[in-house]
């Protein structure tokens, strides 16, 4: 079965905005376009539901209830308990809340292991652990692969590692990494598995039991929604975590890493993500399905779309004597992220040729600085990254292709 993108393309307001007629939007790893459903539920939260939500009136006992629709419909989806699903503000927030709850879990001198292909803001907090009587060791990436190595990772164990942190996909190198043979490691040495899903969850929401990992954080404006960082975090691991929240908060564990409270309006709408993959199930599919099936078969949907036209853009790529691909240039097992380097031309001036033929895209180092470093690839001017979703047509890769063509 292949994917109706006409249908897919009608739920998301972007694609019948005039204003944005004949542009081909290629920058989606810094955020995708929203869909029609999340937009009307946050715009009928606004109208009739901006009120404290669970009180015992009406327009509150709506607006305590669409948010906890969106907690227990997003757990279904992933697989996992409404109890150990959070919203906060975004994940760089959400990362740096969790640091400091977990610094008091380990004693002066213990160990955390993060690697060198994370986004910036999804890491330097556990980072700044360094300077709180944690040693920082480093999980460097292949110099010419940009790639992480799990024999590399294995040397780095000692018995004082407490956590490994990395990304489930890199926002330059495209490639997913093994998380699930990854957590297996890093359990085996009686440690904390956790992963930045950020460029990984925009193809597919994961299968959070399957995949193992103690903590999984994405951003939903990358997942057709709100600027919001989603969190999961295993109930066991909160509970021995320091309280970040009121002191009244103690042992809530949905506060407790969520200090800021609530964005009531954002959360209530976030269920209508789920409303549009429903919507994607329901068109392709006739028979009933629980929500993590729905998952599945969706992701293997928006898999085979996103391959198609990844393959024919690598193609092309491949075949260009005047350009580099940042990382291996084989479609199998990355999304379809892909940063290039002119060779002939400078980034700027390519970049600046590749808007004229109205093409959305990325230029710099996207808080990837570590990966760029150990690549010895400049920060600036950094690459061109060209990144996109299961609602992108052949038509619009073509147009880019033909804008590589005039501007290489």
């Amino acid at each position: 079965m292949k994917l109706d993108i006409p249908f897919v393309r009608s739920n998301f307001p972007a694609f019948s905005e005039p204003s944005l007629h004949g542009w081909a939007f290629f920058e989606n790893a810094g955020g995708s376009y929203p869909c029609q459903q999340f937009v009307d539920k946050l715009t009928d939260f606004y109208l009739k539901n901006k009120v404290q939500p669970y009180y015992p009136y009406p327009a509150s006992m709506k607006a305590g209830k669409m948010m906890d629709t969106s907690y227990s419909r997003m757990a279904e989806y992933l697989n996992v308990d409404a109890s150990e699903i959070h919203f906060g503000p975004s994940t760089t927030q959400n990362v740096y809340v969790l640091a400091n709850a977990m610094r008091p879990m380990w004693e002066d001198g213990d160990e955390i292991i993060v690697s060198c292909q994370d986004h910036e803001a999804n890491a330097g907090a556990w980072r700044r652990l360094g300077e709180r009587g944690i040693k920082v060791v480093e999980w460097h990436v292949n110099k010419t692969t940009g790639m992480l190595s799990l024999e590399d990772l294995d040397g780095l164990f000692t018995n004082r590692t407490k956590m490994v942190a990395f990304p489930h996909c890199s926002n330059v190198i495209g490639y997913f990494n093994p998380v699930k043979e990854i957590s297996n490691m890093v359990h085996a040495h009686g440690s904390i598995c956790v992963v930045d899903g950020v460029a990984a969850a925009p193809h597919g929401f994961p299968d959070l039991k399957t995949l193992g990992a103690d903590i999984y954080l994405f951003s939903l404006y990358k997942t057709y929604g709100p600027h919001l960082g989603f969190m999961y975090v295993k109930k066991d691991l909160i509970e021995k975590m320091e309280n970040q929240s009121h002191f009244f908060k103690e042992g809530i564990t949905k506060s407790m890493i969520t200090p800021a409270g609530p964005d009531h309006a954002q959360i209530g709408a976030v269920s209508g993500i789920l409303d549009y993959l429903d919507a994607v199930y329901d068109h392709h599919f006739k028979m009933p399905a629980s929500p993590s099936e729905r998952n599945r078969a969706i992701n293997e949907l928006f898999h085979k779309h996103e391959q198609e036209l990844l393959e024919r853009l690598l193609d092309f790529l491949r075949s260009r004597e005047d350009l580099r691909i940042v990382g291996p240039d084989s479609s199998s097992g990355r999304a379809p992220t892909v940063s290039i380097i002119p060779l002939k031309k400078s980034v700027k001036v390519v970049y600046t040729s590749l808007l004229r033929h109205k093409l959305m895209l990325g230029m710099g180092d996207f808080y990837a600085v570590r990966p760029l470093k150990d690549m010895e690839i400049p920060r600036v001017p950094g690459v061109i990254r060209i990144s996109f979703l299961h609602y992108t047509t052949k038509a619009e890769v073509d147009q880019l292709i033909e804008g590589l063509k005039e501007s290489l």
